[in-house]
């Protein structure tokens, strides 16, 4: 498992902030396993804090297996656990592999209920006011290490063609297909966000822990929405590629993704 799960923050913003950078550049190899790290006085300087608050900072690291501090010889990084990262995409591979990760992972059903959807939801399927929505909540894991936060919100006319059950142990878009809906496309976006405390237990890890955020409305072939995703995922367990290309001449050149070029060629 991954040697973050489970992490606590340390008491005090200053503390959680020395926290978080020590992690992220652990997490993300920039401090190497068997590095020793600066001093606590040098850290503190670092940082502009108290060395009482660099030594929280470092318990808290310490508790998550991250380093090893032994009176007399420093603090070394121990770095991440074998496991490392689940999956290399880039923008061309991003949605089908997340698909293909929903077949072949474990899902843990965490809610379950029908209400109105919420503004931005109802908005985004051009739904009305007073429709309701199947709103269910999910958990998918990997060897037991939970690695995405998904809820969904489906028409309830829709959502009344499966089960609780069903969506415990079925991919979303296989029972939507079961059901008779013919799927036509989808539009997504992806940015950043920090883990809430419901969502950071859930998936065992630091209250304000980033996270990959995935939002995407599905329809049919008559344009209506039928689901809504919003999907947290663990960037520790997830890297993000894109192949770009110089174009352009003269002072106008700059870098352009190559995705599209790639699509062209391939056609």
């Amino acid at each position: 498992m991954n040697k973050v799960s489970g992490a606590k923050l340390p008491d005090g913003a200053k503390a959680q902030r020395v926290y978080l950078s020590l992690r992220d550049q652990i997490t993300a190899g920039h401090l190497a396993s068997g590095e020793t790290l600066p001093g606590e006085q040098r850290l503190a300087e670092q940082f502009g804090v108290s060395r009482v608050t660099v030594r929280r900072a470092l318990d808290a690291l310490s508790r998550d297996g991250l380093i090893n501090r032994q009176a007399g010889s420093g603090t070394r990084v121990c770095g991440q656990s074998a496991q490392g990262t689940l999956a290399a995409m880039d923008f061309n591979t991003l949605l089908p592999h997340l698909v293909e990760m929903g077949q072949s992972t474990t899902a843990r059903l965490l809610s379950f209920s029908y209400a109105r959807a919420p503004e931005t939801v109802a908005a985004a399927m051009g739904l009305r006011s007073e429709e309701k929505v199947q709103i269910a909540t999910r958990v998918r894991l990997t060897d037991d290490v939970p690695f995405s936060h998904l809820t969904t919100y489906v028409p309830a006319e829709i959502a009344q063609n499966y089960s609780e059950n069903d969506l415990a142990t079925t991919p979303l878009f296989k029972l939507l297909e079961r059901g008779g809906v013919q799927i036509e496309e989808a539009h997504q976006t992806v940015s950043a966000t920090l883990a809430a405390p419901d969502v950071a237990e859930a998936l065992d890890i630091a209250v304000g822990s980033a996270l990959l955020s995935l939002k995407r409305v599905v329809r049919d072939v008559e344009g209506n929405g039928v689901e809504y995703l919003s999907g947290l995922y663990r960037p520790d367990m997830f890297r993000l590629e894109m192949p770009l290309t110089r174009v352009g001449t003269g002072s106008a050149r700059h870098w352009e993704p190559s995705i599209g070029r790639r699509e062209e060629a391939s056609k």
